[in-house]
């Protein structure tokens, strides 16, 4: 099996056969643990095929560092669902586990972090937790760490300090020696000039709420169209933090496709073929809804075990499962017509209250060469998180009352305004942890028809 690494990886097969389900609530509870290019471990393989249920609910998580986190989600989502299926539905619970991190600074409302939270708005500087959770995302990658978290503690009036922490950041990101022919692929803050790039930052960092982003002495006006560098570089280093961030997203998109598409998808088919019985329903939390749609790649054509897909807050393209992209009539999204694998709905819940997709993701999508400023807006780099499903005719929007009122179509995509309850939580990410929901787990009841 390659190298797990981020976080997750550190003593976790060992455990996993016997009683895994510590300090999970709900039973039977099981794990299946993947590396970063997909390799499942065997043991949580094997104790998955074991359970004893009619229907698998199956929930990648999204950005986290911590294993004990994870599974605390995972405990808090599932609590509701024993009380809200039906007599002749057998439960089995499992988690996803996959390499993933968190700065400490997007809490889940309600959990206790292991450790002190960062703050929004204290500085660019890196916290203990945060610097930790990228030593275990990146861990060949220490001496380069080193120089980024000193850079962002000194915070140098210096074009020449923000040259070259852009150049390890664009090497972290693994976009460093991309060939020129292929660079309208890379999204643009990791090509553009740095110091308009982390301007750009500051000015979206602003527009989260952040404390203290900027205002003059973080050298960008909020309110106004354009960018200023008033008062010197040393305000940029602000911006310069959330290029880092956007640097471990960009590394978790990838990731997540590559675990869903190589890992989830070819097991839970392997599971399928051994039990024809069981039934399959999916779940995603951010990068993790990105995870589970990917695996709908390797469900073979007229197959029926995946029985829902719902997707809360999913971090990717709002036009993936559009057989035509408004903007470029000859292409289609990355999962154009997989929802057609899927015996029910694909319900992608979205909240307007998500300052991790409204603001941060279209401008750490936009790819290199367009024409568009950093800061301008176009709906080609929208979230399915921030409105839901796009360009798929026929897709109904409803809202979170209704579904819970009138319930879900039998079949295709679904958009599901959850921003009634999926509103709390602080700058910069907003409410986009805020899932813990028993709202929530009605509409997985519901897109799966294992209701009372």
């Amino acid at each position: 099996m390659a190298d797990v690494g981020g976080g997750f990886g550190i003593g976790i097969g060992a455990g996993i056969g016997a009683g895994i389900g510590a300090g999970i609530g709900v039973r039977p509870y099981a794990e299946l643990t993947f590396d970063s290019e997909g390799d499942v471990d065997r043991v949580t393989q094997g104790t998955v095929s074991r359970m004893e249920a009619t229907d698998l609910l199956v929930f990648a998580h999204g950005w986290n560092s911590d294993r004990s986190t994870a599974t605390r989600l995972y405990d808090r989502f599932f609590a509701p669902f024993q009380e809200l299926v039906g007599s002749g539905v057998r439960l089995g619970y499992v988690g996803v586990v996959w390499p993933a991190m968190q700065f400490s600074d997007e809490p889940i409302p309600d959990f206790e972090a292991p450790g002190v939270l960062a703050e929004p708005g204290s500085g660019s500087a890196l916290d203990p937790l945060t610097r930790r959770a990228l030593g275990e995302f990146w861990p060949e990658r220490r001496a380069e760490l080193d120089r980024v978290a000193e850079l962002l503690e000194e915070r140098p009036d210096s074009a020449a300090a923000f040259i070259e922490f852009g150049a390890l950041v664009r090497e972290l990101a693994g976009v460093d020696a991309v060939p020129a022919a292929v660079v309208p692929s890379v999204p643009a803050i990791f090509t553009e000039d740095v110091l308009e790039v982390c301007g750009a930052l500051s000015v979206a960092l602003a527009r989260a709420g952040v404390p203290g982003a900027g205002d003059p002495a973080g050298a960008a006006d909020p309110h106004g169209p354009g960018l200023t560098v008033g008062g010197g570089l040393h305000g940029l280093w602000d911006g310069a933090k959330e290029l880092l961030r956007q640097a471990t997203y960009y590394k978790m998109k990838k990731r997540a496709g590559v675990v869903g598409e190589r890992g989830l998808g070819p097991v839970l088919a392997q599971l399928a073929a051994a039990r024809p019985a069981l039934r399959f329903h999916l779940i995603g939390h951010s990068f993790g809804a990105r995870v589970v749609s990917f695996s709908l790649r390797a469900v073979p054509d007229r197959a029926r075990y995946v029985k829902s897909v719902t997707l809360l807050q999913g971090a990717f393209s709002h036009y993936a499962f559009a057989d035509r992209l408004p903007h470029d009539k000859g292409n289609g999204g990355a999962l154009r017509g997989l929802q057609r694998r899927v015996d029910g709905p694909v319900v992608a819940c979205h909240s307007p209250h998500d300052a991790a997709l409204r603001v941060f993701y279209p401008l750490a999508s936009r790819m290199a060469g367009d024409s568009a400023g950093l800061l301008g807006f176009d709906e080609r780099w929208g979230a399915i998180g921030h409105d839901g499903v796009q360009a798929v005719p026929g897709a109904p929007r409803l809202s979170l009352d209704t579904v819970l009122r009138e319930g879900l179509p039998a079949a295709g995509c679904v958009s599901v305004d959850a921003g009634s309850v999926v509103r709390r939580g602080g700058a910069p990410s907003g409410a986009h942890n805020d899932i813990c929901h028993e709202e929530l787990a009605r509409v997985v009841v519901t897109a799966g028809r294992m209701g009372r």
